[in-house]
């Protein structure tokens, strides 16, 4: 079976949780072929990958948001009123609809004709009057024509023939899924690792680019393209529990709710042979991406904390330093203002396994997660825990509801350094405990999130989708 991987601002191109996923994924179903579909900001090429592609992958096709396409030739029947009332009632974000769709992908012209047409700016129009603005008509123009471009683009671009599409995310990528799936007639199946529309709501509340006076908008955006990847899914994944209840709350149909835990490589990890460096220092460690949605500053914060409290550590931050270039730089200079050097290091990309050793605890200080894998990585390897409280984190930590194993570290509020440094000087005081914490961890994760366990789900699911859709490509 042939499956399209959908995936928006991840792999192969940005390493971490769900590009290795992904990577993990297609390296477990040798017996599945995947066409990958990766939509990014710019465009992308191959000297830009960050994994080495497994053999399985029959092609990557990149599709750039920022890119119009090339003039496309449509029908020019005019459309018909209900094709324009169908379409009107998708651009307002009134109700998710996939006769919309069809009509944006075989009636419409392309995006740049289309922002021209009469039917465009009277859409425009009555939106303005809809939603009572007040502030500058052009200007609304033209943020509708910067909300819908991507859109335009990506229905009407060209994508391979596949059996079976998977997003792993709403967004633009399951929009996108969504029309793959009424083209091509065929299963559909979604993957959330976090809530794609919640995070989106996060940052455009956050965002200095966007008015005031049109972040509601934006933010409707968003939670209509997950609607319509809800609507059209058969089957809606995500990782525990409260992501699932959080999908039913922004409007998915339950009976396709389903949760897969992440898994990954316990029997290597639980090999880890644990090494004590030094008697009298808290060596720490975090396996993350250096970007701002990571929060790495308070992290930072926090080991000022400990060396103002006279407590010996050190810090070794994990992750490549070029995926926001600018954050990292100031989360460098940020380590030297705080006279930090020598104690707190980026070390950029390296081999996790030749560092999880000599750890006595890990830090997430993350503002949003889903199920991090490299929380997974680290109890795997028997080392506890200080972690936010977000996405899984407190599940994987604390344990779910017949959970029999004790805590693997601690939760703690999300931005609050004070309390990271007091769990980490805890852990400095009381390292047999420690020990027991870590302990905890690895079975958690021996019984519950070992790799073969969810891809064994997947690839049923898989199957039996096909089955029920009735043909195979090959």
């Amino acid at each position: 079976m042939k499956i399209g991987m959908v995936v928006e601002g991840s792999y192969p191109y940005v390493s971490g949780g769900v590009a290795s996923w992904v990577q993990t994924v297609m390296q477990r179903m040798p017996e599945h072929e995947f066409e990958v579909i990766t939509i990014t900001p710019t465009p992308m090429t191959e000297e830009d990958y960050r994994y080495t592609l497994p053999n399985n992958v029959k092609g990557i096709t990149n599709l750039p948001l920022n890119l119009e396409q090339k003039n496309r030739k449509k029908s020019r029947k005019p459309i018909t009123e209900e094709e324009q009332r169908v379409l009107t009632e998708w651009m307002m974000l009134e109700e998710p609809n996939s006769a919309a769709l069809e009509v944006i992908r075989s009636r419409i012209s392309n995006s740049k004709e289309f922002f021209s047409e009469q039917l465009f700016w009277h859409l425009v129009q009555n939106s303005y009057k809809k939603e009572k603005q007040s502030a500058s008509f052009i200007e609304y123009f033209y943020m509708w024509k910067g909300m819908f471009t991507p859109v335009i683009e990506l229905i009407q671009c060209e994508v391979p023939e596949v059996d079976l599409v998977h997003s792993v995310s709403t967004g633009y990528a399951g929009l996108l899924a969504a029309v793959i799936k009424l083209q091509q007639r065929i299963p559909y199946i979604l993957t959330e690792h976090g809530i794609y529309s919640r995070e989106r709501e996060e940052e455009i509340l956050k965002a200095s680019w966007i008015a005031d006076y049109y972040k509601q908008r934006w933010i409707h955006f968003f939670h209509h393209l997950t609607k319509q990847a809800y609507r059209e899914a058969d089957d809606i994944i995500t990782l525990f529990e409260r992501n699932s209840e959080l999908q039913a709350q922004i409007g998915a149909p339950e009976e396709k709710l389903h949760v897969i835990p992440n898994g990954i490589d316990y029997k290597k990890l639980s090999e880890v042979k644990r090494q004590k460096t030094s008697k009298d220092k808290l060596i720490m460690g975090a396996i993350v991406r250096i970007v701002p949605i990571k929060d790495i500053k308070t992290m930072i914060h926090a080991a000022k904390l400990l060396d103002d409290r006279a407590i010996p550590f050190e810090l070794y931050i994990m992750g490549p330093l070029d995926e926001d270039e600018e954050y990292t730089e100031e989360c460098s200079l940020l380590i030297q203002q705080l006279d930090l050097k020598g104690r707190v290091y980026l070390t950029g990309k390296v081999n996790i396994s030749e560092y999880l050793p000599i750890f006595d605890v890990c830090l997430l200080t993350s503002i949003s997660e889903g199920q991090p894998l490299a929380v997974l990585e680290g109890m795997a390897a028997g080392i506890p825990w200080v972690v936010t409280d977000v996405g899984a984190c407190s599940e994987l930590i604390y344990g779910g509801t017949h959970d029999r194993f004790g805590p693997a570290g601690f939760v703690v509020t999300p931005v609050k350094p004070t309390q990271i440094a007091e769990r980490c000087e805890w852990f400095y005081h009381n390292p047999s405990e420690a020990v027991k914490f870590g302990m905890n961890g690895k079975k958690r994760v021996e019984e519950y999130y070992q790799v073969d366990q969810f891809i064994d789900l997947y690839a049923q699911l898989y199957k039996e989708r096909r089955e029920e859709y009735g043909r195979d490509r090959f």
